[in-house]
Formats: structure tokens, C-alpha cells, sequence
């Protein structure tokens, strides 16, 4: 891995000067520069020689050397109202766990869902879903294991030992667990950065706004199908686990609310600002409409819940906050850094006409819309088993917009599913910390993974590519 580091630290920087100063040039001389700069931005994130947030910086130094943007303009793509979206949802999943809440929302779910082994695993594949709807997929993933592994060690225990239907428990509930995280992010816009990621794109560049209801009217369906596919395919296709039996576990989930005790005044204080926040995030329009000139936006109702979190006081003589500034010491900076990279990345390209390049070739071009959007859904796919999600969405997004173009086809039709697909990482585990999480467990073999984790991906393109056909042109 350190090699791998010391390559991509001197290629990152070599290749950038290659394509910039080639002889001759590529597309354009700006467009040159830009590529190399994306080349170079490339190689940083998929060898990670220094942290991805870092090498999303690099345009706010290069480009104004390059002369491709002024600083001011580059800057601006950092402080992009998507990035405070997205902040205000990081601050209510601190608060969330900072009471506790998320852990009992997910005990509360599963202890609903029954005892038999099937409904144990669904019951933990649906709690990890919806905590991943509005925290991250690794805080839901760390949340869930520790609940997963006191199941599974009363299988280790019982009388007959820990037999292959044993097994074929802990391998389902434990790839369960790793994605429902990933899919359930699909959902919502904060529930996972790519969605972000689009969103900002889309308002920054081409002046198109996704509000948050508007997302979930096609990310919660196909979150939903995913689960449900992954279930079905785990329990019964992989990993049967049929005839067993445990009603233990039920006392298990019941002793680890027991340990909770009753809803605490913070963790009700928690769950209404929450619940004010989604109830304005999914009826802002109507909201809107109702009152004239109102003007709220989906970041500002998620800077609101965030101020409240902060303002709202708890025990006023007590000086007492449901959270205080140094609980961001936990927040992910690095990954709003990383949107704005992303974002400066995209003016980049279309202020430098690469954009246009693109869309122009594919305009001269016969290919079919159909097998075009096939294979960036794989492309898209695949390549994140490989590289972060984000990056990658950062990279290729624009490019994809610029395609869209070219087969003038609206692009949201083209950018939600390749989109989506970024979050369809089911085979590695170093894909998604989801994956690597459960795999750290010792329950699950990389083969394994890689085995049902190959037949998701490939229920998941297809998902996708009838997505793209049949459905988003009739809800875009």
C-alpha cells in the first residue's frame, strides 16, 4: 500500500504536466490544463497518496496559476449552499448521536420485526437502511455491528455449535448490515455525499435545483428495491439459513433497550427538531407556495435544524446545549472539502470548454443512447469498488452532463442513475467503510463478498438501466 502511495505521488504531479504541456496540445489549451488537472486529482484519490480531502484543494491553488479561474471564483464553489446543506444534516446526525437516539431507533426497529432468523436479518437490514438515510453509512454500520455480534455469539454458544446454517446467519445479517448502509444513503440527498455531490453540479452549473422531496420521489423506491433484492438474494439464494432457530435474540435486543432506559429529555428534544427538519425538508414547496415571497430553501431549513441543535437550550441555568461546538471536533470537514473540490472541478471543465468538447463529439457520434447510458452505469459501477464514490462522482459528473448534451437528452435522466450507481458498491471490501467494517467482523471471507457482491452489482446495472428508460423520464 505505501508503494502504491509513493507512485501515485510522483505520477499525480508527472502526469499533469505531461497532458498539460503536451506538444501539439489534446483539446485546447484551457482544456488541456484542466484535464491535467483532473488526471492528476485522479491518480491522488485511487492510490490515496495523501488524503482525498487534501487533493481536493488543488484546483484552489492551480487554477488561478493556470489562469482557468480567478481565486474568488474558485473559492466560491467551497462555501456552495449544497456544502452548507450538507453540513447542517453532518451537525443533526451529531446530535443524534450524541443522545443515543440512533441506537434505539435501530433497537426499536429490529424488536419489531420478530425472532426467526429471516426476520432477525431483515429487521437489522431495515434499521440500518433508515439510520443511513440521515446519518453516514459508517456511523450506521458501527452502530448495528456490536447488536449484530451478540446475536451471533448466542449461535457460537447454543448447544450444537456453530453450525453452517450458523454461518450462513452471521454472513447474511453481517453483508446485510454493510448493504443496507450503502442503500439506504440512496434515499435522501444528505443521506449519502454523491447525491450532493449531483445536486450541487446541477444548481452550480446549469441552474437546475432537486429539492429534497422531489430526490426521494426516486431515491426511496429504488433504496427500497435494492434492500430488497440484496435480502432476498442473501437469505434465500446465497445463504439459507432456513429451520434455525433462537428466540434468545429477541432477549438480546431487549436487554440492550433495557440498558438505554427511558427516552431521555435530550433524546425527545433530539427527535423534534429532527422531525421539525424533515417535515420542512419534504413540504418546503407547499410551505412556499402558502406564504409569498418565503423563499426557504432546503439548506436553509438545514441550517436551521442545525442552529437549533446549538441554540436551543437544554438547561438554560445550567448554561446546558444539546451540542456545543466542540462536538464538531467529530464532524466529517473533510468530505465538504471534498465537495468543493469537486465542484471546482466541474466550473473548471465547462469554463475551459471541455464540457462542450464532449457533448459536441458525442453529438457527431452514432452511438446508442441506450448502450451509452449501460455503460456509464458500469463504468460508474465497478470503478467504485475501486475509488471513493464522491471523487468519482466529482469527476465524471460533469463528463456525463456534457454526454447528455451531446445525445440531447435531458441530463438528469443520465446523471441520477450513474449517480446512484456510485452507491451500488457491493463486491470489495475496501470499497465502501460499510463493507470493510463488517469484513474487519471475521465472519465474511473476501471471496464471499466478491461472490453475491458481483451478482448485486449486475441486478443493479440492470435496475439502473431500466430506470433510465422507463421511469426517470416520467418523473424528470
Amino acid at each position: 500500500m505505501e508503494r502504491t502511495k509513493g507512485i501515485g505521488l510522483i505520477a499525480g504531479p508527472l502526469v499533469f504536466l505531461l497532458l498539460a504541456f503536451w506538444p501539439g496540445g489534446l483539446v485546447s489549451p484551457e482544456g488541456d490544463k484542466v484535464l491535467a488537472m483532473a488526471a492528476w486529482m485522479v491518480i491522488w484519490w485511487i492510490t490515496e497518496a495523501v488524503s482525498i480531502s487534501v487533493t481536493a484543494l488543488l484546483p484552489l491553488l492551480l487554477f488561478p496559476l493556470l489562469g482557468i479561474m480567478e481565486l474568488p471564483d474558485v473559492g466560491a464553489n467551497y462555501g456552495s449552499p449544497i456544502i452548507f446543506l450538507f453540513f447542517g444534516g453532518f451537525v443533526l446526525a451529531l446530535a443524534l448521536e450524541k443522545v443515543n437516539l440512533h441506537r434505539r431507533i435501530a433497537l426499536t426497529i429490529i424488536n419489531k420485526t420478530g425472532t426467526g432468523p429471516q426476520r432477525v436479518i431483515l429487521g437489522f437490514m431495515i434499521a440500518t437502511a433508515t439510520l443511513s438515510m440521515w446519518i453516514s453509512n459508517t456511523a450506521s454500520t458501527v452502530v448495528m455491528l456490536p447488536i449484530a455480534l451478540s446475536v451471533i455469539h448466542l449461535l457460537i454458544a447454543d448447544e450444537d455449535g456453530f453450525t453452517a446454517k450458523d454461518k450462513n446467519f452471521a454472513l447474511s445479517v453481517m453483508l446485510g448490515i454493510a448493504f443496507s448502509a450503502n442503500a439506504g444513503g440512496i434515499a435522501t440527498v444528505i443521506g449519502t455525499p454523491p447525491n450532493s455531490v449531483l445536486i450541487g453540479l446541477l444548481e452550480n452549473e446549469y441552474n437546475i435545483e432537486i429539492s429534497f422531496l422531489r430526490w426521494m420521489t426516486i431515491g426511496l423506491p429504488v433504496s427500497l428495491i435494492l434492500i430488497t433484492i440484496c435480502y432476498l438474494v442473501l437469505v434465500k439464494w446465497m445463504f439459507p439459513c432456513k429451520g434455525l432457530e433462537f428466540a434468545a435474540s429477541r432477549d438480546v435486543i431487549k436487554d440492550e433497550l433495557h440498558k438505554l432506559g427511558p427516552a431521555s429529555a435530550k433524546e425527545r428534544r433530539v427527535l423534534l427538531i429532527f422531525g421539525i427538519t424533515i417535515f420542512l425538508w419534504i413540504f418546503r414547496t407547499l410551505i412556499n407556495d402558502l406564504i409569498p415571497g418565503l423563499g426557504l430553501t432546503d439548506t436553509a431549513i438545514s441550517m436551521f435544524g442545525a442552529i437549533l441543535c446549538f441554540a436551543l437550550p437544554f438547561n438554560f441555568k445550567r448554561g446546558e446545549f444539546i451540542l456545543e461546538w466542540k462536538d464538531t471536533s467529530r464532524l466529517a470537514w473533510g468530505i465538504l472539502i471534498l465537495f468543493g473540490g469537486g465542484l471546482a472541478l466541474a466550473r473548471g471543465m465547462s469554463a475551459s470548454g471541455l464540457v462542450d468538447i464532449v457533448s459536441g463529439a458525442i453529438a457527431q457520434s452514432e452511438i446508442s443512447i441506450l448502450f451509452t447510458a449501460f455503460l456509464l452505469i458500469s463504468l460508474m459501477l465497478f470503478m467504485t469498488e475501486l475509488m471513493s464514490n464522491v471523487a468519482l462522482v466529482a469527476v465524471l459528473a460533469p463528463v456525463v452532463a456534457g454526454i447528455a448534451i451531446g445525445l440531447e437528452i435531458p441530463m438528469l435522466h443520465l446523471l441520477i442513475p450513474v449517480t446512484i450507481a456510485s452507491s451500488c458498491a457491493f463486491m470489495l471490501p475496501m470499497a465502501t467503510p460499510p463493507n470493510a467494517i463488517v469484513f474487519a467482523s471475521g465472519y465474511i471471507k473476501v471471496h464471499q463478498m466478491a461472490r453475491v457482491g458481483f451478482i448485486l452489482n449486475c441486478i443493479s446495472i440492470a435496475l439502473l438501466v431500466l430506470l433510465f428508460q422507463f421511469v426517470i423520464p416520467l418523473l424528470f
